[in-house]
């Protein structure tokens, strides 16, 4: 297991420095001189080369980059240009907010989706078959911003019962943290929520029909072991592929999200940076964003290890 991990975590070395070269691009392939654009209608010549000098943009581009690849390599991703605080410390600053909501999101997501599918590829062509796939397809059509308003308005305006905006940390009391929550993780996972349960029905579906599902059933087992248990197991692999992959809808869906609902995260962090064109910021979250994926689809592959015995990398 150890050289697997081993050899998957160099495997990811180009990928990131792949993405290193996009995000650094960023910057360079922006419409208009990043610095005169920084400065503003009203700077001096003198103010315009200062900035160039400051995000050294003064140097030549291979030099740019192994200078700023040099640095990341140490975790500085540069200092705001405008709050004059190091990338990496507003990134720490900003990243409970937004790994809970991640993390809320994936484990409702999961635990809502699944069971959903199961049901209806064992309720096959039936009403509730039909149900569940109408609701994935809207789930699928629905922007996340038009959902979180739907439940602000209902969960909170009309019932009082939740939070529209703003979040706790979890030392203010797990309560209080759950509680604003909720509403954004339900808005988030929406979308999720019909991507696994579309596949996790069309996976079961297909298990479903092998002989040795029959023999179970022939055998005496019952129907939640036939389904669990024989059956899900070794469906498992299409849906864990799934999750993975939603983790970038979860990346991307967390910015629209904190926004709806004014978490303080990541998401909210680089909105703020693009109106303000703080580039440092932009880098930086987006690298950071990058490396989380790719460290989530690194555990995907360990876990088809232990979900299907027969994958050997």
């Amino acid at each position: 297991m150890a050289a697997i991990i081993l050899r998957r975590l160099l495997a990811t070395i180009p990928v990131m420095g792949v993405v290193a070269l996009f995000v650094f691009s960023l910057l360079h392939l922006s419409p208009g001189d990043p610095a005169t654009i920084l400065a503003g209608d009203q700077a001096s010549p003198a103010d315009v080369e200062r900035i160039r000098e400051a995000l050294g943009l003064d140097r030549a581009l291979p030099i740019q980059f192994f200078e700023w690849v040099a640095r990341v390599v140490r975790l500085d991703l540069g200092t705001s240009i405008f709050t004059g605080l190091p990338v990496t410390q507003l990134i720490v600053q900003r990243l409970e907010p937004t790994l809970s909501l991640m993390g809320l999101t994936l484990l409702f997501s999961v635990v809502t989706a699944v069971p959903l599918g199961v049901l209806a590829a064992w309720k096959a062509n039936t009403f509730s078959d039909r149900a569940i796939m109408a609701t994935a397809v809207l789930g699928f059509s629905v922007p996340v911003f038009v959902v979180g308003y739907i439940l602000a308005w209902v969960f909170s305006i009309k019932l009082g019962w939740l939070p529209a905006q703003g979040y706790q940390p979890i030392e203010n009391g797990f309560w209080p943290w759950l509680r604003n929550l909720i509403l954004p993780s339900m808005a988030l996972g929406f979308i999720y929520i019909a991507l696994i349960a579309r596949v996790t029905r069309a996976s079961m579906l297909e298990v479903l029909g092998q002989d040795y599902i029959r023999t179970a059933r022939a055998k005496g087992a019952t129907e939640k072991s036939v389904l669990f248990v024989h059956a899900l197991k070794n469906a498992a692999v299409p849906v864990v592929t799934i999750i993975g992959i939603g983790v970038a809808l979860l990346i991307s869906g967390a910015v629209v999200t904190e926004t709806v609902f004014s978490i303080p995260g990541l998401g909210r962090l680089v909105v703020d940076a693009i109106l303000s064109r703080d580039y440092p910021i932009i880098q930086g979250v987006i690298l950071f964003f990058s490396f989380v994926y790719v460290l989530i689809n690194l555990l995907v592959d360990l876990i088809y290890t232990v979900v299907d015995p027969r994958i050997r990398y």
